[in-house]
């Protein structure tokens, strides 16, 4: 299978080839303080499934061995490596694809750092759209 994506102003464009080995909900406060939000969707892909295809991301430091790549221009999050722990493996962030509901999470991950509140997330009113 082939998946493509992208950051938000479409300044960084990927491909992937292959199936994922994983598709993860992170709750961790890395993954949280990166995106400014209560989780982060990840697929992991061999490394070599990853191609970009537009611009350079950007790549930090973000905590030990971790590296985190995003778009200097908009500041989109786009992948996670870490050598020391998931040597030859890249996650994407899911919600960059440019169909994110090809790849559904099958799994929560570092649940011990999980917002409480989002146990309960279900249970709040819904709206189609931004209400009035």
């Amino acid at each position: 299978m082939n998946y493509s994506g992208q950051c938000l102003c479409g300044a960084i464009r990927y491909q992937l080839t292959g199936e994922p080995k994983v598709v993860a909900l992170c709750h961790c406060s890395d993954c949280r303080r990166s995106a400014g939000a209560p989780m982060v969707a990840w697929a992991m892909f061999p490394e070599s499934a990853l191609t970009v295809t537009k611009g350079q991301p950007k790549t930090i430091n973000s905590s030990g061995t971790a590296m985190r790549s995003f778009c200097a221009d908009c500041g989109s999050g786009l992948f996670y490596r870490n050598a020391a722990i998931l040597p030859g493996l890249v996650d994407v962030q899911t919600a960059t694809l440019d169909d994110p509901d090809v790849l559904p999470p099958t799994v929560q991950i570092q649940v011990a750092e999980r917002l409480s509140w989002m146990q309960h997330i279900h249970e709040l009113p819904e709206f189609e759209r931004y209400p009035s």
